[in-house]
Parts: structure tokens; sequence; C-alpha cells
């Protein structure tokens, strides 16, 4: 749809969810679509604007998924229909390595400049998350002359084979798809809420644990990488303790090992900073990027130090299809409506609505005895909640899924997260209008109060 006419920022429900068009649809998804692909709610969008998406039976949904966390600037951004429009027009497709061509180096440009830190970079682009992420590490490799990769509990990082190795939950993703890739070693993560001695114990802990683990098991001479969300999304937007970040980072520069920052689902303004790892100071060796790139195209990016970068071998970098030029138009946009509508700021402002009304929500059911959130959590516009059932801190994936049911049956498209299945996420645009922000806060405790 144009950007030019925009949807109705408004709820509206006009069939029960989801309707019948969906169904049917959803009919000949089934005959025809792998059932390996799942569908968290079966409502088929036909137009997305702005906050809201609209399916083929007419209703009107809130979006508190943004594809996760992919159209940070809404769908359909005026800026990424005209760059995309007019790319299309030009061409869709030569191979950059082949022939190349300037919205490449311009998008390569933008990421080394807004990447943390102030040395020289350089830039790789790709498809998809899991391709930057397995580009890392081949670039660690390539760089240390070492093998191993450390990673974390309750990270995720992709559904490649190199990936799955690398992300830490069973199911859905590895079961049955083994062997992984080898030389992979997972460490303890600070995880404040789930720490045996208490939250305030978490950062000085886990990092103790993790580089006894690592100097033990793997010798840190051994190490080509340390990988880390800066907050881990899959995992259930779990924000590592502070000081353990840094404390990661120290032992990966005393010993010659690369630090990389997964930030696929926390950049581009999703956190109420550019990316996530500056919310302590963190200058990552090598960044991945992906999902809020590009408004919705597909495309994915790996930053880091020039001397690293440049390590791999003429030839052992790139992809048919990586760094498309339509795609690179989109990111064009996306990034210019980032920096004009101050999307950072927006994004704080929607942080200091849910949280405010998040926690009074949790104040509502500390003493039920039907649900109970754990922990309210989260950044920016990366928000979480955490269900536990009362009385302790056993999780409760059950009224998890209950919720997001009854929430998706009201119109409010929302997401569950973690190890344990047990968290609600929230991802809205960060160009979401506020009464349909507080509106669907108003459909959650709707959902809460009739568990």
């Amino acid at each position: 749809m144009s950007a030019a006419m925009p949807l109705p920022q408004e709820r509206r429900l006009v069939t029960a969810i989801p309707g019948p068009k969906s169904q049917e649809l959803h009919a000949r998804k089934l005959g025809a679509v792998a059932a390996g692909v799942g569908t968290t709610l079966p409502v088929y969008v036909s137009r997305a604007n702005g906050g809201v998406l609209e399916d083929v039976d007419g209703n009107s949904l809130i979006d508190f998924g943004s594809g996760i966390a992919v159209t940070n600037v809404g769908n359909s951004a005026e800026a990424v229909v005209a760059r995309t429009t007019e790319q299309l027009g030009n061409f869709t497709h030569t191979c950059f390595m082949v022939t190349p061509y300037e919205g490449y180096v311009a998008v390569a440009e933008q990421l080394n400049e807004l990447t943390p830190g102030d040395h020289e970079k350089r830039t790789a682009l790709f498809n998809s998350g899991s391709e930057a992420v397995e580009n890392a590490v081949k670039i660690a490799r390539a760089y240390t002359k070492r093998q191993a990769v450390v990673v974390f509990d309750h990270g995720y990082h992709g559904r490649t084979n190199l990936t799955l190795a690398l992300t830490a939950k069973n199911m859905p993703y590895k079961q049955g798809f083994g062997p992984f890739a080898p030389e992979v070693y997972r460490v303890p993560v600070a995880y404040p809420y789930r720490w045996l001695t208490g939250a305030e114990n978490a950062a000085a802990e886990a990092a103790a644990q993790a580089i006894d683990t690592i100097n033990k098991q793997i010798g840190a001479e051994n190490v080509a990488a340390i990988i880390i969300e800066p907050i881990q999304g899959e995992g259930g937007f779990i924000e590592p303790a502070k000081g353990f970040l840094p404390a990661i980072v120290e032992f990966a520069k005393a010993n010659g090992i690369v630090f990389v920052a997964d930030e696929i689902q926390t950049g581009f303004c999703r956190t109420g900073q550019w990316f996530a790892c500056e919310d302590e100071g963190i200058v990552p060796d090598l960044i991945t990027t992906a999902k809020g790139i590009a408004g919705g195209l597909p495309l994915s990016a790996l930053t880091g130090r020039a001397e690293m970068m440049d390590a791999a071998q003429t030839g052992g970098l790139g992809g048919t299809y990586g760094g498309n030029p339509v795609a690179c138009a989109a990111a064009l946009g996306a990034i210019e409506t980032m920096k004009e509508q101050d999307l950072n700021g927006k994004a704080q402002r929607i942080g200091e609505i849910m949280l405010g009304r998040l926690r009074a929500l949790q104040e509502k059911h500390a003493h039920s005895e039907r649900v109970c959130i754990g922990e309210v959590r989260g950044r920016g516009a990366m928000i979480a909640v955490e269900l536990v059932k009362p009385g302790g801190k056993e999780p409760d994936a059950e009224a998890t899924a209950a919720i997001a049911k009854a929430c998706h049956a009201e119109g409010l498209v929302v997401l569950t997260a973690g190890t344990y299945g047990n968290v609600l996420r929230f991802l809205p645009p960060l160009v979401m209008p506020e009464h349909l922000l507080n509106e669907g806060l108003d459909i959650l405790e709707g959902a809460f109060a009739a568990l």
C-alpha cells in the first residue's frame, strides 16, 4: 500500500479472530507449506501501517510484535516505500560481487558511522541474521587462527546448522536436527531474576563462572570469539546484570578474543539507543545486525574493526543476494526515518509507558492465586513480563499461552518467548501512536483479569 494512504490507527474487529477468509487461507497453508513452518496467529494480513495490521477479513489489529522487531519504523514507512520504489524501477539485482552499486556502499558507510566506537570499520551485507552470525564466526576464526566459539545460556543466534549449535534452546529449534557444528561451548549468563544467590550477585558470580569455565574447559588461547546478545531475545528478554558484559569484554580483550555483539533483535533504536550495547559503553569488535535494519526487507550486516573484517580472503565473504539493491534502498530509508523522527526518543517513551503500566499490573496481581508476574523487564520498546506460578518462581507457560490467546482474540498481537515458554514479550513499532499503545495494554490487563 502507498504510504500516502495510511491505515486508520485504530483497532477494529468485524469477525471473530481468525475470520473466515483467514481460516480459508490457513487451510491452504496447511496443504501447501511445510509443517515445520509454524504460525503464532493465523490471521492473514492484507495491509499494515504504523501500529496496526489489517487482515483479509477487514479486522484491524494492534501490533505488539513488529514482525519480531523488524518493522521498527512501521510498515510501509514513507522513506522506505519511496526509496524502494525508485530502486525497483532502476534494477532489482546484479549481484554486488559481479557488478556493484552505490546502495551497498552507502549502507556500509551508514553502519560504520552508527555502530559503537570511533575506530576504522568495515561492513559486509547478507540476507538473514543467521548469515551475519555465521560470518562473524568465520571472520573471528580467520583473524585469530583459533577455532573455539563461546556462547551463553538462554542465547539464540539462528536456525542454520552452525547457529543452532550456538543457540541454547532445544525445542523447537534443535530437536532432531543434529549433529551440530563442533567447537562451540556454552557458559552461564547473569540472569538476575533466576540467579540462585540473588540478583545483586549475578554479575560478579556469572562472569567468574563463565571465565573459569573458559579457562578450565577450553583454554582462552583457543577461543576465537565470544558471542552474546546484549539483551537476550528468544531467551526471554533477559538483560544481563549490570557489570557482567563489561567483565566479559575485558576478559576477551585481555586474551585476544573477538567480542561479538549479536544486536539482530536489539538494534536500530529498539531499546532507546541505536544499539543495546551502548547502555554500558561497550564497543564490540564485531556487531551483527538484521531485523530492524531495512523496514521489513531481508537484509543483515556484519560490521567491525577493519583489521578483523579484512582478515578474510577476497571471495571468502558474500552471497548471491547479499546486500540486494532493493533491500539496501529500504535500509537507507529506514535509517533516514529513524534519524528524522527520533525513534530512539520514541522508544524511550514507549518504555516509560509500558514499564509503568506493567509494574502496576504486577502489583495488582501480586497476591493472585491464578497468575503472577514474577518480573517486568526490558529497555525502550523491548519489554517483557515473566509469568510464574503463585508463591514462587516456577515458570508458568500455561498461563502465558492463555493470556497470549486471549489477547489475540481481542485483536492484540503479542508474542511469547523464554527458555521455559513463560515470557510475554512486547515489541511495538516505534511509530505506534500512544492511544494504540495504551489500548493494547488495556487489552492485556483484561486478559490477566479474565484468567
